[in-house]
């Protein structure tokens, strides 16, 4: 059984990870969406709306779980018994810094890295891009998933 952890802060969930991760069940017979957790960000959003989005977006879809997690990425690819590791490619830089990444992880463990570069669609949205949209008020609706909602301020 091949099954991979794709790991993020998913803050928020964007159609660019939709589309990873809708194209990766084809691939793998599991995927486990893992969202990582570090203390010392500031979210947008909370742990539970984060978890909630990626739940609702992908409930029909039995090959996708969701978890979250602390530390290194491997470590809990081994503790979870995973031996892959996927990511999502947007251009060219994020070649370059998630390739040092998957060489560290490599070097640190047996967890392969597996790439999927992003549909020419999705390839411009990043969930920081997102976050400043909504920031500013714009419709951040055309980069996310039905579900990915803000609350309004009363």
């Amino acid at each position: 059984m091949k099954r991979a952890i794709f790991p993020g802060s998913f803050d928020p969930l964007t159609l660019g990870h939709l589309d990873i991760i809708s194209r990766a069940v084809h691939v793998f017979d599991e995927i486990i969406v893992a969202i990582g957790i570090n203390s010392e960000k500031n979210y947008m959003f909370t742990l539970e709306e984060r978890l909630n989005f990626i739940k609702e977006t992908f409930k029909d879809e039995p090959k996708v779980s969701v978890t979250t997690y602390s530390g290194l990425t491997v470590d809990f690819c081994i503790k979870m018994d995973v031996e892959f590791i996927l990511r999502g490619l947007r251009n060219p830089a994020d070649f370059e810094f998630e390739k040092a990444i998957a060489q560290t992880n490599r070097k640190l463990s047996e967890i392969e890295t597996v790439f999927l570069l992003t549909s020419s669609k999705t390839s411009f949205i990043s969930s920081s891009i997102v976050r400043d949209v909504i920031r500013h008020n714009g419709d951040y609706t055309l980069l996310v998933p039905d579900n990915v909602r803000v609350k309004k301020a009363p």
